[in-house]
């Protein structure tokens, strides 16, 4: 046993290039596995460090039960206290608009705010607000505005200073507590932040403080305030403490779907590893078979060959987990001359060993199966060339029996899942076991497709590979390269197959959850600005025109709103459905409707005499294109007419697949409105800004204030907003999910480079046939390079074929009557990408199979 493992370790050191190739996929996992753990720690650490809403100057805290100005007062006259400052907010309407005003003291280490215009209030009725909060209120830097708190009395406030808090959400103002406190008119704090003086006794404080507060007792400084509504006394760093863990809890929940991608991104390496140490082996048969020969037991050379594995596992596992040290130190200091301070990650020991022992793991495991299979060869087979060794491509019964066995069991799973789909809004559905289903099912597709990846090669190739013979001898030589070692090709696709699976579905069924926000932003959200009055009352038809008139918005569209109709189907008495809304907004007046989908019937039928119904009042009515209905206000008579008259018979012309705009339940002519009682007036406006980008959209929303400047009662919501946080959140979750699956990707290129790159370490003898008949250097490359990407071709291929199906399986067992949508550019050019990076990692090794001399190359064992 040792002197075998003398012998494999000795090849080992004369081909160092050989291990590094064999265990290129580990390395890769392993640095992507302890990067994971330092991003992590860097995140964490940076909360911890820097992203805690309480000032780091803080001392102590009180919070919790009834305190108030007077609390404050007394507390602030303490011996060891050098500054206090009480925190509390108040709710403001200031033009109809939401003010949400903070206190702060503005200035010195207890205030969260920078000054960065004018100055911060200190006077009654002054104000500072943030600059988003400008431009979305309409505000200006000494303005004077009325602002009502609830008391139902508007106090003029001023505005005296523009602050920059950590985050700007737009509807933010600062003030001292004193004048929050008078605004609201209840002199109650949320807390009070205490800042010690440098030498004061921490302890003495607190308890001088639970004396002024009347507290029981000082509490445990990293508890909140206890559940009788009791006031404590907090430590400053025990409640940045439990504010930064409670961020850190959004981290962890993270990191934990991010683990999730990872440890597939390792199963798809120790899949990469399986296959390069298959082919080292097969094509190391000589020197295995002169061993056999000369007395070298099966179980020996198997377990030499598994301890080569488990040394290019520890190799590749150390060197990983020094390149994600070396990456992740380095982040602090390239972001740091951005002015970003983020912590470093330090050195987790256990997280790294963990990596390396998980290394060893992936490649023990990987080496197992080759290893015994190299040692059960026949010493007068295992003379054959490794040409001969590695043409095998077919696969025994049991290989089969298994193949079609987890096939067969992929498919039932997934017929079951199919059969016990939701419906449209499904009442108390829980869609994990379904979609647990659907991960079990390609779980169990994808062992199969590992099984029978060899079998389903050739066709797959037969089809992919036709236009490539049809460009002469380099596309044929590569389409038979590939086609000659089925078996190599197989395990190096499937893993290009796994990474375009989960690509192909998170692009399917992110086109689906896209599609389905479009249509309800298209219902919620038609136009950028919606101008009610606060009551719902008919706006001026004044006000009406100098919307239409004004330059900086389009599309300006009026409609009426009635929301207390009721519908019943023709005849009926009883059981009429109640409250539902009804509008007659104009469906060609706002390109976005045109995102509205109708499950039955056509909106452009809309006419008098017909109604389009959302999905939620036909599923409720019992009705259905086509059917009569009647709706009508008020109270029907014994004879079942309408009380007071109102009452339009309609047709059904169409049935949403949602809500109708607006969030109602009917859309109706304008005329049969009008007969259920609606003022003539428009009840709202829609309207877009006449220009792009965020200056057009500001223009349009100070349009729509100056269209009722000096009047009150009238409000405008910026429906582009939800619009923009919609997209933005799916864009982010699509990108976020995009990257993590690229993960296995990568590793799947790496896998496909270090295949070919072993093929030509190889094959050289035939690289230099190739050369000796007349082929030339550029020919030998393409030829190369050309079978590298045919790996591309055919995982993709695989991958594309599994993930659409799963893709919209996974969208139907959501229940969230999600359309199925195919994104056939996205997935093209996905397709198009992974040939290209998979072509690109054949083309080092393709260029020194190049360079050798053909003369040295047919004297090359």
């Amino acid at each position: 046993m040792r002197a075998i493992l003398r012998t494999q370790l000795a090849g080992v050191t004369r081909r160092p290039a050989r291990m590094l190739l064999t265990g290129l996929a580990v390395l890769v996992a392993s640095f992507v596995v302890y990067s994971t753990v330092l991003a992590q720690q860097i995140t964490e650490r940076s909360i911890l460090n820097g992203l805690s809403g309480t000032p780091e100057a803080v001392g102590l805290v009180v919070r919790g039960g009834l305190i108030d100005n007077g609390h404050l007062d007394r507390i602030s006259k303490l011996p060891g206290v050098a500054e206090a400052t009480g925190r509390t907010e108040a709710g403001l309407d200031v033009n109809g608009e939401y003010l949400g005003l903070i206190a702060d003291p503005g200035t010195g280490p207890l205030s969260v705010v920078t000054v960065t215009e004018g100055t911060f209030p200190d006077g009654p009725g002054q104000i500072a607000v943030t600059p988003r909060t400008v431009e979305r209120l309409g505000l200006t830097l000494g303005a004077t505005v009325n602002a009502n708190a609830g008391t139902g009395k508007p106090v003029p406030v001023t505005i005296v200073g523009i602050v920059t808090p950590r985050d700007d959400f737009g509807f933010q103002g600062y003030a001292p507590a004193s004048t929050v406190v008078k605004l609201t008119g209840f002199d109650t704090l949320n807390q009070i932040d205490v800042r010690l003086d440098g030498g004061a006794d921490l302890d003495a404080v607190r308890n001088e403080i639970t004396a002024v507060t009347g507290s029981g007792s000082a509490p445990d400084p990293t508890n909140g305030a206890d559940d009788n509504g009791q006031t404590e006394v907090a430590t400053g760093a025990g409640v940045r403490l439990d504010e930064a863990r409670e961020a850190a809890g959004e981290v962890d929940q993270v990191f934990a779907v991010v683990g999730a991608f990872v440890a597939v991104a390792v199963v798809a390496a120790g899949l990469i590893a399986a296959s390069t140490f298959r082919i080292v082996f097969a094509q190391r048969m000589r020197q295995l078979a002169l061993l056999r020969a000369v007395g070298a037991g099966r179980s020996a050379l198997a377990r030499a060959l598994a301890t080569e594995g488990i040394l290019t596992g520890l190799m590749a596992g150390l060197t990983g987990v020094a390149a994600a040290l070396a990456v992740c130190h380095a982040i602090p200091l390239i972001l740091g001359t951005f002015g970003w301070k983020v912590s470093s990650p330090g050195f987790p020991l256990l997280p790294a060993l963990g990596t390396v022992a998980l290394a060893v793991v992936i490649t023990l495991v990987a080496v197992l199966a080759p290893a015994f299979s190299a040692a059960r060869v026949a010493p007068l087979e295992a003379l054959r060339n490794a040409a001969t060794t590695g043409a095998k491509t077919g696969i025994g019964a049991l290989r089969w029996v298994t193949g079609l066995l987890f096939a067969l069991l992929a498919g039932g799973v997934a017929g079951y899942v199919a059969t016990k789909l939701p419906g449209p809004d499904p009442e108390n559905y829980d869609p994990m076991p379904m979609l647990l289903g659907v991960i079990a099912s390609g779980g169990l597709a994808f062992i199969a497709l590992i099984a029978l990846g060899p079998v389903l090669v050739r066709p797959v190739l037969a089809v992919t590979g036709w236009p490539l013979r049809r460009l002469g001898p380099v596309g044929r030589l590569a389409v038979g390269g590939v086609g000659g070692s089925a078996r190599r090709a197989a395990a190096v696709s499937v893993v290009v197959a796994l990474g375009v699976t989960l690509v192909a579905g998170v692009l399917v069924g992110g086109a689906s959850i896209r599609t389905l926000a479009d249509r309800e932003l298209a219902a919620a959200a038609p136009a950028d600005f919606e101008l009610t009055s606060a009551e719902g009352k008919p706006l001026p038809a004044a006000l009406t025109g100098r919307v239409t008139a004004n330059t900086d918005l389009t599309r300006v569209t009026p409609y009426r709103r009635v929301d207390a109709v009721r519908v019943a189907a023709t005849g009926g008495t009883a059981g009429a459905l109640e409250d539902v809304s009804a509008t007659d907004l104009a469906a060609a007046g706002l390109p976005r409707l045109a995102d509205l989908a109708a499950v039955s019937g056509s909106i452009d039928d809309l006419k008098p005499g017909s109604v389009v119904l959302g999905r939620f009042v036909a599923d409720l009515a019992g009705l259905s294109t086509g059917d009569t209905v009647v709706a009508f206000t008020g109270d029907r008579s014994a004879d079942g007419r309408s009380a007071d008259g109102r009452e339009v018979p309609l047709r059904v012309v169409a049935v949403l697949s949602d809500m109708a705009p607006l969030h109602t339940g009917l859309l109706m002519d304008p005329a049969d409105l009008t007969a259920l009682g609606a003022p003539a007036a428009a009840t709202g406006i829609l309207a877009d800004a006449a220009r792009d980008g965020e200056d057009g959209r500001t223009a349009g929303l100070q349009a729509m204030r100056q269209s009722y400047a000096g009047q009150s009662g009238f409000r405008v919501d910026v429906l582009a907003d939800q619009r923009d946080q919609m997209n933005t959140a799916l864009t982010v979750l699509l990108a976020i999910a995009l990257v993590l699956i690229g993960l296995t990707v990568l590793i799947a290129v790496v896998g496909v480079g270090a295949t070919t790159a072993l093929s030509v370490v190889e094959r050289v003898r035939e690289s230099g046939l190739l050369r000796a008949v007349g082929m030339s250097r550029g020919g030998l490359r393409t030829m190369l390079t050309t079978e590298s990407a045919l790996y591309g071709v055919i995982g993709s291929a695989l991958g594309i074929v599994l993930g659409i199906p799963y893709a919209w399986l996974a969208v139907l067992a959501t229940g969230v009557n999600a359309p199925l949508a195919l994104p056939v550019w996205q997935l093209a050019a996905v397709f198009v990408a992974l040939v290209a990076l998979t072509a690109l990692a054949g083309v080092l090794p393709a260029r020194r199979a190049a360079r050798v001399s053909p003369v040295n190359a047919l004297g090359s064992e």
